[in-house]
């Protein structure tokens, strides 16, 4: 029967600690934009503006219910707007309070809720876009409809997609690293 033998192999000692590897390890937590930070209110509060521009200006022309993409408009923003108002209302209490909201099944709720935002918002805005490049250029119908009014709205719901992707990026990945 061919059995090995053990064998013991000599451990050093490990090395003295120095004052570099006394110093605590610091995590990525506070990377502007994330919840809970001055960024993070930053940019909920340009999503805010930015999506109740965009309703309030497309709810005020009178033929935006004739078509789909406007009325999705409409709800995208008005959903963008409710959820930014809400989060950048937790993240100043988080501010004044001095709270921090990197916990991970907040993180996750906010990756969640951000990213289905988000991509409601681009879909809107990019149909609202190819329904006024329809009307504007294609049929040349500007002077009977209100397409300043739909190229502004549309306009406001690019930027307040464009101030969501990074809240989304950032706590994507937040949660992503844990």
């Amino acid at each position: 029967m061919s059995v090995s033998n053990g064998s013991v192999h000599p451990v050093d000692a490990p090395p003295l600690q120095t004052e570099a590897a006394n110093v605590p390890r610091v995590r990525m937590k506070d990377v502007q934009g994330m919840p809970g930070t001055v960024g993070g209110s930053f940019l909920r509060f340009a999503q805010f503006v930015f999506a109740v521009v965009a309703l309030c200006v497309m709810a005020t022309t009178s033929d935006f219910p004739s078509v789909t993409a406007f009325c999705y408009l409409v709800a995208a923003a008005g959903l963008q707007s409710l959820w930014s108002l809400s989060l950048g209302i937790l993240d100043v209490y988080a501010l004044l309070v001095g709270r921090c909201l990197q916990n991970s099944q907040v993180v996750s709720l906010f990756a969640v809720g951000d990213g289905v935002t988000s991509t409601l918002m681009f879909a809107a805005a990019c149909a609202s876009a190819g329904i006024t490049v329809l009307i504007g250029n294609d049929l040349g119908v500007c002077s009977q409809n209100h397409c300043l009014e739909f190229e502004t709205a549309t306009a406001m719901a690019f930027l307040s997609w464009f101030c969501a992707l990074p809240s989304f990026l950032l706590n994507f990945w937040s949660l992503a690293s844990r």
